[in-house]
């Protein structure tokens, strides 16, 4: 048995020298074919659907006896293959397809062109198509508003009733098709939100009605007259805390199409008026309620009025909620509120699609211009949106917007007026096949929001060839040995046969002939160690992460590329992976397309690349550095400083000295030729006052020879010439001269002055101090009760006793 083993082995070496004898004299050719899989990502693809998406250049020839000496590839760009014999009615190279299924012009009811399409595309290959949109004239208008009528907002209701008529007559100024309704919000009727004392629930303050959460008023109406009835109408109630239950009625407003009166081709507006915050998800369960909320109309009559009738059921909606509610409904939210609260919804607006937020007087009172002016601001710009699935399709937009001429990258135009029309290029882009069998079909939206004008693209991405359909396909053919399937061109080989045509089983197969066929030229590895060599060919290994390995040898795959921003070959947007190399994207260079080919980021002002003092890499400058010390000399984003080097005002100092006063640096006694002959760049012109009036232009100032008096000139390139310009004022500007008797006479007689006043200041102190002391004296004489001339404290020498036993005697 021993001996079995160690023949095997030698055999095995001879065979091994075999194949290298082999390959030696092979490798001229097997280099071509190795510099070709590198640069070429079509040729290492097996299949016709493998091949047509590798790349979108790569095609399939499917002729029967196409490189059967060859055995050249199949897959690869249309030019190799007419060049190896394959006719081009052979060869399957699927293009992009348009088909307009609606497209009707833009009117006063369709502003949003084209309004459905069919479009088939391969992956990786951007297809551009043209859509416009135009704003059309009294395009309808519904605007429901909503109000907070808690106690707080007492004056807000009375002011709104007496402007809802001014209101509509100055949104029928813009629009003749306007209507109007109206609903307000207080609470959910529960603890901790609303007092639940039976006094309270019946009136929670003077005169007001019982809360509620919200009440439908008004349908949307043109009749501004029963507007302001309905307000009129509408009782104030109250609750306890601050928050309110405005997201209870945005979403019963929004849900309720029928019971609010909702027009489908209409720009619909509404409001939110109120001057507390609001309750969402979550805050229900202080109360409670912990079922969520389902989004859906609850609107029933209670009272002889419609209310919310699933308020003490419903935990209030999310903010994600609303959301979805708002774009499913082509809503545009205005949030009306007081001051305080405008910044907490001027940071809700951003998280609900097309809303607005401004800020409301105490009263209510600037109602009117606040709706007019955010519909203006509005109607004014249009936004575009898809839903198309981000990890599969990639849509950007392009336009000129308003005629600018400057054609940009932006989904944003501003600044349109009735009749305005606005031509985008949206191009889409397949990223990659979508997971399962085909057909894939990938139906998505663009509409500009808030609109109900919508563009409906039914993408179906061309992942497979029709020559792989089952009605094409030979089953049993007898050029796949009578066993397999003869598909585009090739066999395909039930389990357990293998081979090109499938005449191979894992029975009959050598191990001589399984190993010459599954090693690359040069190399004695087994299908480069990342598959089983079975009847001459190579079956990759299977990945579990989504990832493949594939090639004739299992040489390539389509992750061990480089990586940048933490992605093989930078991500989708820079280039793909590709048998280990990066094919990067137009604009994209390096081993991991992580270098930008534009170098704009690198000029300077003056136009040079990064000033003249470096070189761009990857869209960045690299500047230079002293070779002897390895210091860096510039820096900047375009190496425009220099921490060494002095500014071009120092520069043109002695020219602009010389030039204007004949005096500095460059004086010249004689005849003035030395300023002549080192000062040719520029001629310094005179004028009254330097000013920073042209573009880049540069202030300096410096002391004149005597360093006493300022000197000031400017420079600029000129934006026409691009010549240099110097400007100095006529006139220096001097410190007066200082004559220094005055100021010490001066000085001298500011201490006497100083002195002599002290002296009086402390006279008058005195004498008024005297006076006080004598007036004080006098005042105590003449209040005194006995005589000036005894002495009041004097008492007798002698005392007098008695005894009491003798005092009847």
């Amino acid at each position: 048995m021993p001996d079995r083993k160690l023949r095997g082995v030698q055999m095995l070496h001879m065979f091994f020298l075999l194949i290298n004898l082999f390959c030696a004299l092979r490798s001229v050719s097997a280099q071509g074919l190795s510099e070709e899989i590198v640069a070429n990502p079509c040729v290492v693809q097996q299949t016709c659907s493998a091949c047509i998406q590798a790349n979108p250049n790569c095609a399939w020839c499917q002729q029967e006896n196409y490189g059967e000496n060859t055995l050249a590839p199949r897959c690869d760009y249309v030019p190799n293959l007419l060049a190896r014999d394959c006719r081009f009615e052979n060869i399957v190279n699927p293009e992009s397809q348009l088909i307009y299924i609606k497209n009707e012009s833009l009117s006063s009811e369709i502003q949003f062109y084209p309004q459905h399409i069919s479009l088939r595309l391969r992956p990786r290959k951007p297809f551009p198509l043209e859509a416009k949109f135009k704003q059309a004239k009294d395009y309808p208008v519904d605007l429901y508003y909503l109000m907070d009528l808690s106690y707080s907002m007492l004056d807000d209701k009375a002011k709104l009733a007496s402007l809802g008529r001014i209101l509509a007559a100055e949104m029928r100024k813009m629009t003749s098709n306007f209507r109007l309704g109206f609903g307000s919000f207080v609470d959910k009727v529960v603890m901790p939100y609303v007092s639940t004392v039976p006094k309270k629930l019946v009136s929670p303050c003077d005169n007001c009605t019982t809360p509620y959460g919200f009440k439908h008023h008004m349908t949307l109406s043109e009749d501004d007259v029963i507007f302001k009835q309905r307000v009129e109408q509408a009782a104030i109630s109250g609750n306890l805390d601050a928050p309110e239950g405005g997201f209870d009625a945005v979403m019963q407003a929004i849900a309720c199409k029928d019971e609010i009166g909702w027009r489908e081709k209409a720009r619909k507006l509404l409001v939110l008026s109120t001057d507390a915050s609001f309750h969402y998800a979550g805050d229900g369960k202080l109360g409670g309620i912990i079922t969520p909320n389902d989004g859906a109309c609850h609107l029933g009559y209670r009272d002889g009025e419609l209310q919310y009738t699933e308020s003490l059921t419903q935990d209030y909606p999310s903010l994600s909620q609303i959301n979805r509610a708002v774009k499913e409904n082509k809503i545009t939210m205005i949030f009306a509120v007081t001051e305080d609260q405008l910044p907490t919804y001027e940071r809700l607006k951003y998280f609900v699609e097309a809303s607005a937020a401004g800020k409301l007087a105490n009263d209510s009172s600037n109602v009117v211009d606040l709706v007019k002016t955010t519909y203006m601001n509005i109607t004014s710009t249009v936004e575009l949106k898809d839903n198309a699935p981000s990890d599969l399709v990639k849509v950007s937009y392009f336009s000129s917007c308003m005629g600018s001429g400057e054609r940009k990258r932006t989904n944003v135009c501003s600044g349109l007026r009735v009749g305005s029309e606005v031509r985008w290029e949206i191009v889409v882009e397949v990223i990659k096949c979508p997971a399962g069998p085909p057909p894939h079909r990938i139906p998505f939206k663009i509409r500009p929001v808030g609109l109900d004008d919508e563009l409906l693209v039914d993408l179906e991405v061309i992942c497979g060839c029709d020559c792989e359909q089952p009605e094409y396909a030979l089953y049993n053919s007898t050029k796949c040995s009578g066993k397999g399937t003869f598909e585009c061109g090739i066999c395909r080989c039930p389990p357990g046969t293998f081979g090109r045509f499938c005449e191979c089983t894992s029975d009959s197969i050598q191990e001589e002939n399984e190993l010459f066929g599954c090693m690359a030229p040069n190399t004695t590895i087994v299908c480069s160690g990342r598959g089983n060599c079975v009847c001459g060919e190579c079956v990759c290994f299977p990945r579990d992460d989504g990832h493949s390995v594939y090639g004739k040898y299992c040489e390539c795959d389509d992750f061990d590329c480089p990586h940048f921003n933490g992605l093989p070959c930078g991500g989708p947007t820079h280039g793909h992976c590709d048998c280990k190399f990066c094919i990067c994207k137009p604009g994209w260079t390096g081993p991991n397309c992580g270098c930008s080919t534009d170098n704009s980021t690198c000029i300077s002002k003056n136009g040079l690349e990064c000033n003249g003092h470096g070189h761009c890499d990857c869209g960045h400058c690299v500047c230079d550095v002293d070779p002897v010390t390895n210091t860096q000399l510039f820096y900047g984003p375009t190496c425009e400083n220099c921490p060494t080097c002095p500014g071009m005002c120092h520069t043109l100092k002695p020219c602009a000295q010389c030039q204007a006063f004949g005096t500095g640096e460059l004086e010249d006694e004689e005849d003035g030729s030395r300023c002549l002959k080192n000062c040719t760049l520029f001629n310094a012109t005179h004028v009254d006052a330097v000013h920073k009036d042209m573009p880049g232009e540069e202030i300096c100032q410096f002391r004149d020879e005597r360093d006493f008096c300022t000197f000031f000139f400017s420079y600029y390139d000129h934006p026409d010439t691009g010549k240099l310009v110097v400007e100095v004022q006529k006139t220096k500007v001097c410190p007066e001269e200082v004559r220094a008797l005055p100021i010490i006479i001066g000085v001298i007689l500011g201490i006497l002055a100083v002195g002599l006043a002290l002296l009086l200041i402390w006279k008058i102190l005195t004498v008024i101090h005297d006076r006080r002391q004598v007036a004080k004296f006098n005042a105590e004489v003449q209040n005194a009760k006995w005589d000036t001339s005894g002495n009041p404290i004097f008492r007798p020498a002698t005392n007098t006793y008695r005894n009491p036993v003798y005092g009847n005697k």
